[in-house]
């Protein structure tokens, strides 16, 4: 038994003493280490007692092995840059230079080289020796001890600020007059000395020369540039602007000139954004409302209705004869003209042509006859104005010429008014007596109504339809002559016109093209108009009831009128006998029943007037000597 325990307890006891003796070799090799540590260390302290320990350096310069006094006396002769360093501030192209200690920098040169001599000896055993291998394997660079004075700093980047701070401005462009008046913008800029002091101190502090980032903050204006508006606002003002007719042909009116101040008148500049952004532009724009009145002169002198070709006929050879060639219409396109005046303007241009759009006429000069159904007089009346003064006859004359020759196209509805237009002065019609208002005056056209009667009675007798017709207030005798005397079967086939109030119209329905001749005789006092077309068999009869109803006109009205003499006299209406007559009118064709008309005329009975001049005791008496005023 005893031989068999006994190794058992053998083998207990080393399996107890194993980790008895690892922990006593842990336990060694740290003392070991710990020892080792310490004989390194201390040889290092040893070695290096009084010195700096090797691999430390300042600001570039190597401090190794040297005394706290000798380092002290390297680094003042080694490191001149506190006086001598650049330390540069740019703004584009301005430089300013300073050294660090105009910058407020002090250099305190016993605490940095006490911070050099601490390396490997403020700390712990193993942190000084890891410091000490550290600064020996890779150097170590102590920062130099570095004291700013702030408030100098300060005061050096706030006198840079004066001279890099400004306003923001914006671009201003406007006109005074013809006179452009530009004002360029400025980007706004402020120089934040607080935040740059964080980068001086930075480069201060490494002891190396070079620039200083500058915190610059800028604010740009929505306009800073507006040149080029104000070039093209100088170069439109710089001459009159010219509109003209494009082609322009003798006779064509125009051109139309706008002087620089009336141009500058019409313009406007405006701040605009320029689109997906938040910047904005000038744009110069024509203001369309102050050119619109030019533009509607211009209108009135360049717009023409298309006018065919004037004919007469031709009863020998039965053809036509051109004595008007057609005219092709013209209208001014107003929106497209102001829209090229504009473009032309901002482009530079002075002399811009008008938009014109253009109507052909229906019949020019080369139809003939045969292709417009004039082939023969279809229908023809004359009328007479004995006793006329030479200012009727002469606006006779003037209204007659407006229809010579001229043609009314199959079915149109024709209006003398719409070729009448303007009886005027200026359109050269004469003062000549004329019934306005219920009473006759002296007013401009006078004698109209003699070519209005003529036509209507052509048209009537010609068996064309009658639109419109008005006849006179009172019966006018000059309607009722004949070549050798009155007829009064004649009264109720008058017509008055009076633009644009009263018109006569008549319809051409037939299918073929209708022209019209006027003929004036002044020496027989005669007018005779004629209607060229074709035929279409149709055929009028009338009957007319005479005048009825007669009144007997008014006894004579005498007025006083002070711009006469004492022994004058003046007659100003003549006394004419009220009336009604009806006039019935039946077209046939072939037997068959075109139209039946029946057209009622009433006339006032009319007074006689006469003015005296101041003075006259017995103005009835005057008139019934002189032949004044008599029935």
């Amino acid at each position: 038994m005893s031989f068999v325990t006994q190794p058992v307890r053998t083998r207990h006891v080393r399996q107890e003493a194993r980790p008895a003796q690892a922990a006593a070799a842990l336990v060694g090799g740290v003392l070991l280490f710990l020892l080792a540590v310490s004989l390194i260390n201390g040889l290092f302290q040893l070695i290096y007692a009084g010195r700096i320990f090797p691999g430390v350096s300042v600001a570039g310069v190597d401090l190794s092995g040297l005394t706290p006094d000798e380092a002290a006396v390297r680094l003042s002769q080694t490191l001149s840059y506190p006086y001598t360093g650049q330390v540069l501030f740019v703004d584009g192209e301005r430089v300013w230079a300073a050294t660090p200690v105009q910058l407020g920098m002090v250099f305190d040169l016993g605490a940095t080289v006490q911070s050099a001599y601490r390396v490997g000896r403020d700390g712990g055993m193993f942190a000084n020796l890891a410091s000490i291998l550290n600064a020996s394997q890779a150097g170590l660079a102590v920062e130099p001890v570095v004291m700013i004075d702030e408030r100098v700093a300060h005061a050096y980047l706030q006198q840079i600020a004066l001279l890099i701070n400004q306003p923001m401005i914006e671009a201003d462009l406007h006109l005074e007059g013809t006179q452009v008046v530009y004002r360029p913008g400025q980007v706004g800029r402020v120089f934040n000395v607080d935040a740059t002091m964080v980068f001086l101190t930075t480069r201060l502090r490494s002891f190396q020369e070079g620039e200083v980032t500058l915190v610059i903050e800028e604010q740009t204006p929505r306009v800073v540039d507006a040149s080029a508006q104000a070039q093209t606002l100088q170069t439109i003002l710089s001459q009159p602007l010219v509109l003209a007719i494009p082609d322009m042909q003798p006779g064509d009116p125009g051109p139309w000139t706008v002087e620089p101040g009336d141009l500058a008148a019409m313009l406007r500049v405006e701040r605009v954004p320029l689109e997906g952004t938040e910047t904005m532009q000038y744009v110069i724009r024509l203001d369309r409302t102050a050119l619109q009145p030019l533009i509607e002169r211009i209108e009135t002198e360049v717009d023409r209705e298309a006018a065919n070709a004037r004919f007469i006929f031709n009863d020998d050879t039965r053809q036509l004869e051109p004595i008007q060639s057609a005219v092709i219409g013209r209208a001014l396109d107003a929106e497209a003209t102001m829209a090229a005046i504009e473009a032309g303007l901002l482009q530079g241009q002075h002399a811009i042509p008008l938009v014109l759009t253009y109507t052909p006429p229906e019949v020019t000069e080369t139809a003939t006859g045969e292709s417009l159904g004039i082939t023969e007089r279809v229908s023809s009346r004359t009328t007479y104005f004995r006793g006329s003064s030479q200012a009727r006859i002469h606006n006779i004359q003037t209204a007659s010429a407006q229809f010579h020759g001229l043609l009314v196209r199959p079915g149109e509805t024709f209006s003398m008014a719409s070729v009448l237009g303007d009886i005027s002065l200026e359109g050269g019609y004469a003062e000549a007596l004329i019934i306005y208002n219920g009473q006759t005056i002296k007013g401009v056209g006078g004698g109209v109504c003699q070519v209005s009667t003529t036509l209507f009675r052509t048209a009537f007798f010609g068996g064309y339809p009658i639109v419109e017709r008005h006849a006179h207030a009172y019966r006018v005798y000059y309607y009722e002559q004949t070549q050798y005397g009155y007829d009064a079967s004649l009264a109720g086939l008058d017509a008055t016109v009076y633009v644009p109030l009263v018109d006569f119209k008549f319809t051409n329905d037939t299918p073929y093209w209708l022209l019209m001749e006027v003929w004036v005789n002044v020496p027989a006092r005669s007018m005779t108009w004629n209607f060229y077309s074709t035929s279409d068999g149709r055929v009028v009869t009338w009957e007319t009831t005479g005048p009825r109803n007669l009144v007997p006109p008014p006894e004579p009205l005498f007025i006083m009128n002070p711009e006469l003499g004492p022994d004058e006299m003046r007659q100003v209406d003549w006394a004419a006998e009220g009336a009604d007559v009806t006039v019935r009118r039946v077209v046939t064709r072939d037997g068959i029943v075109l139209y039946r008309d029946t057209i009622d005329t009433h006339y006032t009975a009319w007074q006689a007037v006469c003015e005296y001049g101041p003075g006259m005791e017995a103005p009835e008496a005057f008139a019934a000597e002189h032949g004044y005023c008599q029935p």
